[in-house]
């Protein structure tokens, strides 16, 4: 009898890895949402709590998110929810059954990249624009 080396499962050879335009935002808002409740709250927090610490501890974590890093940290914290929460509603519209053919999941998923694309860069620059305003 003839035998055939056959994967393990699971394995990556039963996903179909063309349709990832579809799967990976799905994907992401899933750990999206997960990064949100962890790092999201940690840094909020950290600033309340600083807050309540006294002025040295405020100065400190504001001089800390003033930085290049902490800069960067809220950059990213921006994609993050700003994708957490258009792609939210376009799992929104899946519960009420709407948008399920492959056209649309696929017109649907660049339409998130493209509008938290849009949303952060015009967040990114008012907020900038308003911080340099009070400088």
């Amino acid at each position: 009898m003839k035998t055939y080396p056959r994967p393990m499962s699971p394995h990556l050879q039963v996903y179909k890895l063309h349709t990832k335009v579809t799967s990976l935002p799905s994907i992401t808002f899933r750990v999206f949402g997960a990064v949100l409740m962890t790092v999201g709250t940690f840094c909020f927090l950290l600033w309340l709590g600083s807050a309540a610490w006294g002025p040295e501890a405020y100065d400190a974590i504001a001089a800390f998110f003033g930085s290049w890093f902490g800069v960067a940290m809220l950059v990213g914290g921006t994609v993050v929810l700003v994708f957490h929460l258009v792609n939210g509603i376009r799992h929104l519209l899946w519960d009420m059954g709407v948008g399920f053919e492959m056209s649309v999941l696929r017109k649907t998923a660049w339409a998130a990249l493209f509008v938290t694309a849009v949303l952060c860069v015009l967040a990114w620059y008012l907020g900038f624009a308003q911080f340099n305003a009070v400088s």
